[in-house]
């Protein structure tokens, strides 16, 4: 690698799984040459992290569990702050900013010392959070199992859990991870399935006990682009039973803004459009009308009125 600083941070990525590294695979992982990679670990030393050398036929290195943060990097409060900030986003279903916060949570907590984890825990048993899910149909991932399993997928190492599906049958499922996705309010699992011989994708709200086998793979070939692309083919290919058909009381651009990228919007006049989306529960939909801020006429499904009317009811004798 020629960045010399992307560089860096791989290589502490590696060492941060605390596992041993024989010194010619982890030069072999980052590219480089034995003196460079003996370098590149002097400056991480200078930085503060404490990586254990092994000399002889068999050495190699390792970051000492529980390091202390490097100094002028994080103070404590800092270190605590930061932590539970990402705790908190990685409660999130926004893409992409929980995605990160998780990445960044599982490289954090591995350097984290003992003090710190302890004052950590205690802020969190202490305090509650008004964030809830917009409903039981979108559930939230524990933040916990989340960083398991993205440490697993890092380190390409296999996993076992338990895992309850939609029609409620329990297994236990062996699986080489490869990505986290979130995707429609869900945290997904794209992995490979050992029993099945197949790519899979697991709902995180209905995975229980994640647990690390210790046995290392070598990543498979994907068939598709991505882990998002690949969720993306398995979610459309669902079945959808519900075809939504709304009129909305307003033009289409007063609700192109804050709809119109989740749903089909047709212009009727430049007072009125219809919206149309397929959906395999009628939360969202509902949540969508609430957003668009219009006044509206369902003209299709009826469960959705009802739905609504239920809505309408609960909030009216609360307000």
């Amino acid at each position: 690698m020629a960045d010399t600083s992307a560089r860096m941070l791989r290589l502490l990525s590696l060492l941060q799984t605390h596992r041993f590294w024989p010194g010619e695979e982890l030069s072999d992982r980052l590219d480089v040459s034995i003196r460079t990679l003996r370098r590149d670990i002097d400056r991480l030393r200078e930085l503060g992290y404490p990586v254990r050398a092994q000399r002889g036929v068999d050495g190699g290195y390792q970051l000492t569990p529980g390091a202390v943060l490097p100094p002028l990097v994080l103070e404590d409060e800092e270190a605590v702050a930061l932590t539970l900030g990402l705790q908190s986003a990685a409660r999130s279903p926004v893409a992409g900013i929980a995605e990160s916060s998780v990445r960044a949570l599982a490289k954090l907590v591995q350097v984290m010392p003992p003090r710190l984890r302890r004052r950590v825990d205690a802020v969190r048993a202490m305090t509650l959070s008004t964030e809830q899910p917009v409903s039981e149909s979108f559930p939230v991932a524990d933040p916990d199992t989340l960083v398991v399993l993205a440490q697993a997928s890092r380190d390409t190492e296999r996993l076992e859990f338990d895992y309850r599906s939609a029609d409620g049958r329990a297994s236990t499922r062996h699986v080489e991870p490869l990505r986290l996705v979130s995707a429609r309010r869900r945290w997904y699992l794209v992995c490979y399935d050992l029993d099945r011989n197949d790519w899979r994708s697991f709902r995180l709200d209905r995975l229980s006990r994640p647990r690390t086998t210790g046995v290392r793979f070598r990543a498979r070939d994907l068939p598709a682009e991505d882990a998002a692309a690949f969720l993306r083919s398995r979610i459309d290919n669902l079945p959808k039973p519900y075809d939504i058909e709304v009129l909305l009381h307003t033009g289409v651009e007063a609700v192109r803004s804050t709809i119109g990228r989740w749903v089909e919007l047709e212009p009727v006049d430049a007072e009125h459009c219809v919206m149309r989306m397929r959906a395999d529960q009628l939360e969202w939909p509902a949540l969508a009308l609430g957003l668009s801020g219009a006044e509206f006429t369902v003209r299709s499904p009826p469960e959705l009125i009802a739905l609504l009317t239920d809505w309408g009811a609960r909030f009216g004798r609360e307000a």
